[in-house]
């Protein structure tokens, strides 16, 4: 069996943005196991093991993310995007800002996209409801199951009340 050649970090980098969007930070995440193994962005280590001061090669790998942003090959906002379709009909605003800011998207992008998501997360709310009950609580140990699942989905209180009020005024 031949073993797989040994791939650089741009290969590896390119690798996984061929796969779906990263944010910079979920990216230098991925990579950084591979620079610690004594990879570097292609410059091989002088004899001492050091590399320009940096023996683990962290400003090659900095300059590498910045090469790729510049490019527009790697890009904050896009997986951010991504992530909000992905998950936009299945979780409430605070499960989605709190996944972005997981991935390390910067706060300012997240708090662009809170406002439209709350817009449709009254309509996310009920479509979730729905496919999940599909019928009202008939006792307080119910509702507070489906309240429950609800805000595991990261549904804020007051869109809970309004999904279950209204299905109640609905039948």
């Amino acid at each position: 069996m031949r073993k797989k050649p040994e791939l650089s970090l741009r290969a590896r980098a390119l690798q996984y943005l061929a796969r779906r969007e990263y944010s910079r930070t979920e990216l230098r995440g991925k990579l950084l196991p591979y620079l610690q193994m004594g990879e570097d962005f292609g410059q091989p280590f002088d004899s001492s093991g050091d590399s320009f001061g940096d023996p683990f090669g962290f400003a090659d790998l900095d300059a590498l993310l910045d090469d790729l942003t510049a490019r527009g090959w790697l890009s904050d906002a896009r997986a951010a995007t991504q992530l909000l379709h992905a998950k936009r009909n299945r979780f409430g605003t605070q499960r989605i800002a709190h996944d972005l800011r997981q991935k390390g998207i910067p706060e300012e992008l997240v708090s662009a996209a809170l406002p439209a998501l709350r817009e449709s997360e009254l309509e996310a709310a009920r479509s979730v409801w729905q496919r999940k009950f599909g019928a009202l609580p008939q006792d307080a140990k119910e509702k507070a199951r489906q309240m429950r699942f609800l805000q595991s989905r990261g549904f804020g209180f007051e869109v809970i009340f309004k999904v279950l009020r209204i299905s109640d005024a609905e039948d």
